[in-house]
């Protein structure tokens, strides 16, 4: 999660045939990144985090990545568990949060046939905060599957690439400082890291999220969805947007449509009956989605030449990202 954005996103073209080592927008400080190093690197380190295993292993199979079996990267005890591998000269970390290690434990006994998924924001705070630390990454993508809004136009097996995230479970109604406390703190509405271009190369659906420590709605939590003017709604992403935001590294969302929050089925029912197609789903936007960040750098300088190529500035405070795409002539 980048910061606040206050300089408009500017897109340019135009290709000359000179050498520049300053970009055609105002260069800012150097980004502020989780290694502290404060120097414009090539984006090579992308940490993808996800809830489920379901949601996971899809992308595991899809950029042959491996598991981390010595477990030295996170503190003992803990079920999280880090795929990694190499995959267009991009270093990819996919940290799944893991099984419950309690209920692991029970379903030795029968209790519980296998371990749940550890999903909600607690678990998806301390891997985004352990992962970035161990990491360094330069990019977070936060993806998983999300319930939708009939009304806002959302259908199982829409993907979205999410513009605002909020949460809707954090009330805190003490009404004397209750903007300050209850919306810029409990609520948390933030921007997600602005891809105009990524949006129009991919064609993907955009719209805000809500996130909640629960599956169902509660008529509180509905309100606030509302309020929240939310398209789909899930248990993790403004707690990694969140946790981004403090340490400084971009992130972006991607969240595909298992179920419809507002229509007439169960929520649990039509969520675990659409749950494996929907991850396939997700699993193909979010190879996209790297096969364009592969061509994605730092702004160092700029090559102009006679080659035909398109440029995309994502203008925050503290960060630019260049999009290079060349067609020779």
């Amino acid at each position: 999660m980048a910061p606040p954005v206050k300089n408009a996103v500017r897109a340019a073209a135009a290709p000359t045939e000179e050498w520049s080592s300053q970009p055609e927008v105002t260069a800012a400080h150097p980004p502020k990144n989780a290694a502290g190093d404060g120097d414009r690197r090539p984006i090579s380190t992308v940490l993808i985090i996800i809830a489920m295993q379901t949601e996971a292993l899809p992308l595991v199979n899809k950029f042959h990545l491996s598991e981390d079996i010595d477990g030295s990267l996170f503190p003992k005890g803990v079920p999280w568990v880090r795929y990694h591998g190499i995959y267009k000269e991009l270093h990819i970390n996919l940290v799944w949060t893991g099984k419950d290690s309690i209920l692991v434990e029970f379903s030795k006994f029968g209790c519980v046939l296998a371990g749940v998924d550890s999903i909600g924001t607690i678990s998806a705070s301390l891997v985004s905060y352990a992962s970035i630390q161990a990491l360094k990454p330069d990019l977070i993508i936060n993806a998983g599957t999300a319930g939708g809004f009939k009304a806002k136009g959302a259908c199982v097996a829409d993907v979205y690439l999410v513009s605002n995230v909020a949460f809707h479970d954090r009330r805190i109604p003490i009404h004397v400082i209750f903007f300050c406390v209850n919306y810029l703190y409990g609520i948390g509405a933030r921007q997600t890291f602005s891809t105009p271009n990524l949006i129009d190369e991919l064609n993907l659906k955009v719209g805000k999220l809500s996130t909640g420590d629960s599956l169902d709605m509660s008529p509180q939590d509905e309100v606030l969805i509302l309020a929240n003017d939310a398209v789909v709604k899930d248990m993790e992403g403004a707690a990694v947007a969140y946790v981004a935001d403090l340490l400084s590294v971009p992130a972006i969302f991607i969240k595909a449509v298992t179920n419809t929050v507002d229509g007439q089925k169960s929520i649990a029912e039509e969520f675990l009956q659409n749950l494996i197609a929907v991850c396939t789903t997700l699993a193909q936007t979010v190879s996209q989605v790297v096969d364009f960040i592969s061509g994605v750098y730092q702004i160092i300088g700029i090559r102009k030449s006679t080659s035909v190529y398109r440029k995309l500035y994502i203008n925050t405070d503290e960060y630019y990202i260049l999009k290079i795409m060349y067609q020779f002539a």
